[in-house]
């Protein structure tokens, strides 16, 4: 299989985590933000990413949406499960994955940008990684309105987030597609102190699901 990502996208990260916990064997092609687009287009209709390509006859040659990786995953790969047994943990893993994709992980892009060009600049302050970061900026409208809703709905996250203190999976007794999206679209922010300090037992839960996973950690966190 080929996974075509943003080595910085932690969508792309929920997709690889995703695939190193079914032990399924992948090759990465990083794709150039901005011209990917010209090369996904035609092939799935779409430009965002990740898009696995499975290489497997019978099946289709492109898979867009983390979300429908997970599920085609599933169906060729059942050793170590993705979705609770019990149907009241399925739904409520499912329902999990479709906010924390819909809502916080756009949340977490908003607050990460703005970090980025701000406070943050010294990370990576180089004039390519600044132009990227002001081209995402005005691509997705983020600015100091849209920064304050994202850190409301970061809080409310943590919030129903908040049993992860205290067990070791959000759904039941062991990992889930819920565990490993909260993990990759959360994680950026362990490069903002701010978050660091406030909700520490965040960082410790995505630590946890990438070393089960076998994924390396993320910037801020190794």
């Amino acid at each position: 299989m080929i996974l075509l990502q943003f080595s910085t996208s932690h969508y792309c990260r929920k997709a690889r985590l995703a695939l190193r916990y079914k032990d399924i064997d992948c090759r990465v092609k990083n794709l150039t933000p901005g011209l990917h687009a010209l090369q996904l287009k035609p092939l799935t209709g779409c430009t965002t990413v990740p898009v696995l390509c499975p290489e497997m006859p019978g099946e289709s040659e492109y898979i867009a949406d983390s979300s429908c990786i997970f599920r085609f995953l599933e169906r060729i790969q059942p050793n170590h499960p993705l979705f609770p047994v019990d149907p009241d943990q399925k739904v409520k893993a499912e329902w999990l994955e479709d906010w924390l994709d819909e809502s916080i992980g756009t949340a977490t892009r908003f607050v990460y940008y703005d970090y980025r060009a701000g406070e943050g600049k010294v990370i990576d302050p180089s004039f390519s990684s600044q132009l990227v970061i002001q081209v995402v900026r005005r691509q997705y409208g983020i600015n100091a309105t849209t920064v304050a809703l994202a850190r409301e709905r970061l809080n409310l996250a943590f919030q129903v987030l908040s049993p992860w203190q205290d067990q070791d999976y959000l759904c039941g007794d062991r990992l889930t597609i819920a565990d490993i999206t909260a993990a990759a679209l959360l994680s950026p922010l362990a490069l903002l102190p701010e978050y660091r300090q406030s909700v520490p037992w965040l960082f410790d839960r995505i630590r946890a699901i990438h070393q089960i996973c076998g994924e390396p950690l993320p910037p801020g966190l190794s």
